[in-house]
């Protein structure tokens, strides 16, 4: 191993600055702020009975993996879900979907990979896919890139609230392992392991590619049962990693049980020589989704679904888990 494989792998090192990324970001929104209604994951319009949600995102650098690999067919699933989980942590459901393909040069094989897992996104979303646009753009693309945008509705009752409270438990909902977030940063982890077609470390995959392309958990299936409670607010943890647990106001989140990471992130750490403070402000590490209610409606939500009890909300800042502070 060379000396510059032996070096702790930051997220930034390997190409993505999460806080010069949340400043664009924050540019871009403080430009839009005052022609648009909007919540921590979703754009609404005020149609009067109800509101319509708007959400729009990609995939990601985890399109490299599935390129390298030649296997399109999970990647449409990602370009769903990561979409459709915003409007679930808004309280809203999806209705319908667009995708927007943007390539190089058109490949039918390609194409039909990554269309049949759009199709099987939406329908495991319980929506309509109703069409998009291919654009082929030689000088601008390299490659390709996939993005989609899912709209939703809900009444004003049914959004929740937004903001968790103090005393409010924490309900957690495993991931499927890596989902479509700090792809960049596993890739170069990847790479100091000899590519994405050696033998996978653990259980589940043959190999690194197979593991790094296990399609994102669609978590539309907890609607009902969210709405059934209290739900005071919910995050979907993506770019950030446990960060995002912020979103849902400025608290302390106390995780006294966080579900268990996958083995996958165990390779991630070891082949990048990476901090745990980085892999949790990156990745998932094992929990897709969070949700701050309180204890009795906690207790029932975990009883009723795949969810466990994680933790609690506290007066104060920060994320604490696993003896971290985040």
């Amino acid at each position: 191993m060379t000396d510059s494989e032996d070096e702790e792998l930051t997220y930034a090192e390997a190409g993505v600055d999460i806080e010069d990324s949340e400043a664009a970001t924050a540019a871009l929104v403080g430009a839009v702020s005052e022609t648009a209604d909007t919540t921590e994951y979703a754009g609404l319009v005020d149609l009067g009975d109800q509101y319509l949600a708007l959400a729009t995102d990609g995939v990601g650098t985890k399109l490299l993996v599935a390129e390298a690999l030649d296997d399109y067919t999970t990647v449409g699933i990602d370009c769903v879900a990561m979409n459709v989980n915003d409007l679930v942590a808004a309280g809203v459901a999806p209705a319908a979907f667009v995708d927007y393909l943007a390539v190089d040069e058109p490949s039918e094989g390609r194409e039909a990979e990554l269309g049949a897992g759009l199709a099987a996104g939406a329908e495991g979303a319980g929506m309509a896919l109703v069409g998009g646009e291919t654009a082929v753009m030689p000088e601008v693309v390299k490659g390709f890139d996939l993005a989609g945008t899912v709209a939703g509705l809900a009444t004003e009752s049914e959004l929740f609230p937004g903001e968790a409270e103090a005393g409010d438990a924490l309900v957690g909902f495993p991931s499927s392992g890596i989902h479509s977030n700090g792809l960049t940063l596993a890739r170069e982890a990847a790479q100091r392991e000899g590519g994405f077609d050696e033998p996978f470390p653990g259980d589940g995959y043959e190999t690194v590619g197979e593991a790094l392309l296990e399609p994102t958990r669609i978590y539309a299936y907890l609607l009902d049962h969210l709405r059934e409670r209290d739900v005071h607010a919910a995050a979907h943890v993506t770019g950030g990693g446990w960060t995002n647990l912020e979103r849902m106001g400025e608290f302390r989140y106390e995780i006294t049980d966080p579900l268990p990471a996958h083995d996958v992130f165990a390779f991630v750490q070891d082949a990048g020589n990476v901090s745990d403070e980085e892999m949790h402000r990156t990745f998932n590490m094992g929990t897709g989704f969070v949700v701050a209610l309180p204890d009795d409606d906690a207790e029932a939500l975990a009883e009723a679904t795949d969810g466990e009890l994680i933790g609690r909300v506290e007066e104060g800042e920060e994320v604490a888990v696993r003896g971290l502070e985040l």
